[in-house]
This record gives structure tokens, C-alpha cells and sequence, in this order.
């Protein structure tokens, strides 16, 4: 390494760290985001969702079936409302989020083997708690179906033994692999941290170029004899180094102090970051290449950055996206990384599964540098530069 390409480079690393709100936002924001994130999703899973039952029947059958929601590990029974429209002035208000109606007759038709039914309200403004909540229905009414149809063997004169058999025929056993206790820490935590990261990274990328040629300083550098690449390449190199340096106190946090899963090589994952780190700073590079200032770059490097991990597919699934989207979506880096991230950090797939995804990041880098460099000499030849 010449002396010339150390010396941009040392340049490079102080301007960054001058910057003290650049250096703020690039690494308290990540951090923060880190512990934010972990201490909303301790929880691990949802439970004590409110629920309020309304029981119009006040039988020994209903009050069975309310000991029974009582029970119910994810429900927390918070109101026993006396009408329906005590029940929905509730839900409304946003005092509880399930709410079940026992009607009249209801311990009757039971003993009379009619069919009876149980509304069960679930507020849908909130798909986490309504998601949720739904299994914890479904966990207690297979339940009480399950017992009902038992009841009714025995009624007709069949041996208990005999009855659980035969309405359990077919037994279904429910296996969760990866995530056993569907933690919603494990799988979002360390997503949205490194979404911040990188939002961050990529908005620090897009000075790259326009952050040179749009100051008076330029001049001085053009005057210096420096070739562009060289300067904008010993820039880079600086960026992706402090781009890493950032991501490793998140690493540590996530792994080894909150002890978030990680199934791959420790080595795998930090190659492939740095993979990533230089695909969303050759896209911030392309950005900061073709505008004309400084904020036009910064609302670039926002129109990627952000609504990126929404495209990735890491929280909403890439199938369920529009079909005129899903091949579009390919083309962020972001989405290669969060779906391979998923894949190495619970799974550790065989290398030739995964090995699409790093060359999809390196592919991207490739291009993006590329089309930048065609700009600049484009721009170079435009203006007579070097």
C-alpha cells in the first residue's frame, strides 16, 4: 500500500469520526435499536391476551367451559361482562382483545346432543394479538370439542377406552423445529437491529462521491494528481471498515450475552456480512454518482434503505407479495441478506444452498461499482477531469 492511498484512507477515517453526528446515528442507533428491540420481545412469546365472557346461560356447563378458559395457558380472563354490548363496548375501547358469548340454553343443548353454538369475537386491528389468539381459542375448543364427542360416545354405551379411541383415531403431534418455543425475540431481534444498521450504512455510502465533488475541496484533490479510483477506492475501503467495525458489538450483544441462535460458523456469518456491507455501499456509491447534491443522494439512499427490509421478505413472505413484485424485489441487496441471514442463523444449510446468496450479493457489488465507475469516467471526460 502506497503512501497515497494511506493517506486518503486516514483521511477518510477522520472526517467520518469528525462527524459527530454521523457518528451518533451510525453507532449509538444500531445499539440502541439492539436493546430496544430485545427488551420489547423478552416476552418470547404473547400471552395473558385480555379476554372477557359473557355467560348468558350461568349452567354447569358454562361455568365448565369458563374454568377451562381460565386455564387456557395464553389467556387471561380480565372481565366478565353481563351483556353483548358491555362485551363490545370493551373490545372497542381496547380493554380486551377476545371476547366469547356463551348463549342461553347452552348446558341444555348439550345435554340434549343438539348443536349449540359459542361466538367468539377476536379484535383484528392488532394481527399479532388477533394471530395469537386465535391459536389459544382453537387450543380450547378442540379441547372441549374433543371431550364433547367423547361424552357422546359414552352416551350411546360405548367403554370410555373404547370412545377416546375411536374419536381419536388419527392423533396429530405438533412438532415446531428451529424455533421450539416460537420465541418472537429470536427471530426479530437481531432482524431489526441489522436493519437499522444497515439503513445507516447505506446512507453514510451515498456521501461518497457527491460528499468529494460537491465540496470546494475537490478542487485541491483534482490538483493533487490522485487518480479517482484510486481516492474513491481507498474511501471505500475505509466506509466498509467501519461498517464492519460497527456490526461486531452487535453481534456480540445478540449472541453471546442475549443468546440469540446461531447454528452456522461464527466466521460464515461475518463473511457473509461483509459481503453485504459491500453490496449496500456499492448501491449507496451508484446513488451518490448520479445525483446532483448532497440531499438528492441522502433521499436516494432513504427510497433504498427503508422500505427495503420490508421488501426482503423477512417479515411478510415473498409469496404472498404480488407476483409483478416478487422478481423486482430481488434486485435489493437487502433481500438476499435477511433471507440467507434466516437460513444461517437457524438452519447452517449445506454450502451449495447457500452459496447463491453470497454470489447474489457479490454479483450486486460488481454491478453497482461498475455502472458507478462508467459515471464517473463519463463525468470525468464531460469536465476534463484528471
Amino acid at each position: 500500500m502506497d503512501k497515497l492511498v494511506f493517506s486518503i484512507m486516514r483521511r477518510e477515517f477522520y472526517y467520518m469520526w469528525r462527524d459527530k453526528g454521523l457518528q451518533k446515528i451510525m453507532l449509538i442507533a444500531p445499539l440502541l435499536g439492539l436493546f430496544l428491540f430485545f427488551g420489547i420481545y423478552s416476552a418470547q412469546s404473547l400471552r395473558d391476551i385480555p379476554t372477557a365472557i359473557v355467560d348468558l346461560d350461568h349452567s354447569n356447563s358454562s361455568r365448565e367451559l369458563i374454568n377451562k378458559m381460565e386455564a387456557a395457558e395464553n389467556l387471561k380472563i380480565s372481565a366478565y361482562p353481563s351483556t353483548y354490548q358491555e362485551l363490545n363496548d370493551l373490545i372497542e375501547k381496547g380493554e380486551t382483545v377476545v371476547g366469547v358469548v356463551i348463549p342461553e340454553n347452552f348446558g341444555k343443548d348439550l345435554n340434549l346432543k343438539r348443536q349449540t353454538r359459542v361466538l367468539m369475537i377476536i379484535d383484528g386491528s392488532n394481527m399479532v394479538y388477533s394471530t395469537n389468539a386465535s391459536t389459544a381459542l382453537l387450543q380450547v375448543t378442540g379441547t372441549l370439542s374433543a371431550e364433547a364427542g367423547i361424552k357422546t360416545l359414552i352416551a350411546g354405551g360405548m367403554q370410555p377406552d373404547q370412545a377416546r379411541q375411536a374419536y381419536q383415531t388419527i392423533s396429530f403431534k405438533e412438532e415446531s423445529w428451529f424455533n421450539p418455543t416460537l420465541n418472537y425475540a429470536y427471530f426479530l431481534v437481531l432482524a431489526l437491529a441489522l436493519n437499522m444498521w444497515q439503513q445507516c450504512c447505506t446512507l453514510a455510502s451515498c456521501m461518497n462521491v457527491i460528499g468529494e465533488t460537491g465540496m470546494r475541496s475537490w478542487l485541491q484533490i483534482k490538483a493533487s494528481g490522485v487518480k479517482r479510483f484510486k481516492f474513491f477506492g481507498s474511501k471505500s475501503v475505509v466506509h466498509i471498515f467501519i461498517f464492519m467495525l460497527l456490526v461486531l458489538p452487535l453481534y456480540f450483544l445478540a449472541f453471546l450475552v442475549f443468546k440469540l441462535p446461531l447454528r452456522c460458523d461464527f466466521g460464515i456469518l461475518l463473511f457473509f456480512t461483509l459481503l453485504f456491507a459491500i453490496a449496500i455501499h456499492s448501491v449507496g456509491t451508484l446513488m451518490s454518482s448520479i445525483a446532483s447534491n448532497a440531499v438528492d443522494a441522502s433521499r436516494f439512499g432513504m427510497m433504498i434503505a427503508i422500505p427495503s427490509f420490508v421488501f426482503s421478505g423477512y417479515t411478510w413472505p415473498l409469496e404472498a407479495m404480488p407476483q409483478v413484485l416478487q422478481p423486482l424485489v430481488w434486485i435489493f441487496p437487502q433481500t438476499w441478506f435477511f433471507q440467507g441471514l434466516n437460513y444461517l442463523t437457524f438452519k447452517n444449510p449445506a454450502w451449495n444452498f447457500i452459496a447463491p446468496y453470497f454470489g447474489a450479493l457479490i454479483g450486486i457489488a460488481v454491478i453497482c461499482y461498475a455502472m458507478s465507475m462508467a459515471i464517473q469516467l463519463l463525468s470525468a471526460d464531460r469536465h476534463r477531469y484528471f
